[in-house]
C-alpha cells in the first residue's frame, strides 16, 4: 500500500473518530474514504466496521456501572442482536458487489436522513421514564430489524436503537445511551466474525484507520469543547448526502 494512501486512511481515520465522539456519524467518513481509495462496497462496509468497533467497545466501558445494574434485563435484547447481526452480515456476504453497489446510495441517503432527524429521534427524559420496563415482545421485536440493519450495513445504527428503545425501555437517556452502546458492541462484534469468516476484510486499510479512529476519539474531547456540534452534523450530513449522490451518479 502506498505511503500516501496509508497516511490518508489514517487522516480518514481520525475525522471518523473525532466525528464519532462529539457528533456521531463516523462510519459516513470511514466508509467513503475506503471506497475512495478502490475497495469495492462489501470490502468497504466491512472493514469500516472493524475500525469502528474498538470505539463501541471504550464507549461501553464508559457506561459499566450501569450495564452491571441493568444486565440481566438486558439478557434478551443481547440475544436477539447476536442473531439480528449474523442474519444482517450473512445476507451482505450473500450479495456480490454489483448487488451491494446497487443498494449503498440508498442506505447512504436514507442513513442520512436518519442521522440529520437524530435530534428529534432522539428519546425526551420524560417519555422514556414513563416507558414501562421491558413491554412483553415489543423490545425484542422492535430490535431485531434494528440488529440485522446493524450486521448489513449499520451507519445510523445508534440513532435508530436511542429512538427505539426509547419506546420499550424505562430509564433515563443514560441508561438508554448505555443500553445502546452495549447490544452495538454486540451488533459489530458479530458482523466482525461473519465478515473476517468470510474473508472481505481489507486488513492493510483497516490497520491503517485504527491508529487515526483511536487518536481521534481522544481528540474529539478537546474539539467537543471548540466546535459547535450542528456545525460538525452539518458537515457529516453533507458528507452523507455527498456519497449518496456519487453512488447514484456511478450508478
Amino acid at each position: 500500500m502506498p505511503i500516501l494512501e496509508v497516511l490518508g486512511l489514517f487522516l480518514a481515520g481520525f475525522v471518523t473518530g473525532a466525528v464519532n465522539a462529539v457528533a456521531g456519524g463516523g462510519t459516513f467518513i470511514s466508509f467513503g474514504a475506503l471506497t475512495l481509495a478502490g475497495a469495492p462496497p462489501i470490502v468497504a462496509n466491512a472493514t469500516s466496521s472493524i475500525t469502528q468497533f474498538p470505539g463501541y467497545v471504550t464507549s461501553t466501558l464508559a457506561y459499566w456501572s450501569d450495564i452491571k445494574a441493568m444486565w440481566r434485563g438486558a439478557l434478551l435484547l443481547v440475544a436477539v442482536s447476536l442473531v439480528g447481526s449474523g442474519v444482517g452480515a450473512s445476507v451482505l456476504l450473500a450479495l456480490d458487489n454489483v448487488q451491494f453497489r446497487a443498494l449503498v446510495p440508498w442506505l447512504l441517503l436514507a442513513a442520512t436522513l436518519l442521522f440529520a432527524a437524530g435530534p428529534w429521534l432522539k428519546p425526551r427524559r420524560r417519555h422514556a421514564e414513563a416507558a414501562r420496563q421491558g413491554q412483553g415482545l415489543a423490545a425484542p421485536l422492535v430490535q431485531l430489524p434494528t440488529a440485522v440493519y446493524g450486521g448489513f450495513f449499520g451507519a445510523g445504527m445508534g440513532i435508530m436503537m436511542l429512538a427505539t428503545l426509547g419506546l420499550t425501555q424505562g430509564g433515563d437517556y443514560h441508561r438508554l445511551n448505555a443500553l445502546k452502546n452495549l447490544l452495538a458492541t454486540v451488533i459489530a462484534l458479530v458482523a466482525i466474525v461473519v465478515f473476517v469468516a468470510g474473508g472481505v476484510v481489507d486488513w492493510p486499510a483497516a490497520f491503517a484507520m485504527i491508529p487515526g479512529v483511536a487518536l481521534g476519539g481522544w481528540s474529539g474531547v478537546w474539539l467537543a469543547r471548540r466546535v459547535p456540534q450542528t456545525a460538525l452534523r452539518a458537515a457529516v450530513i453533507a458528507v452523507g448526502f455527498a456519497l449518496a449522490f456519487y453512488y447514484f451518479w456511478r450508478g
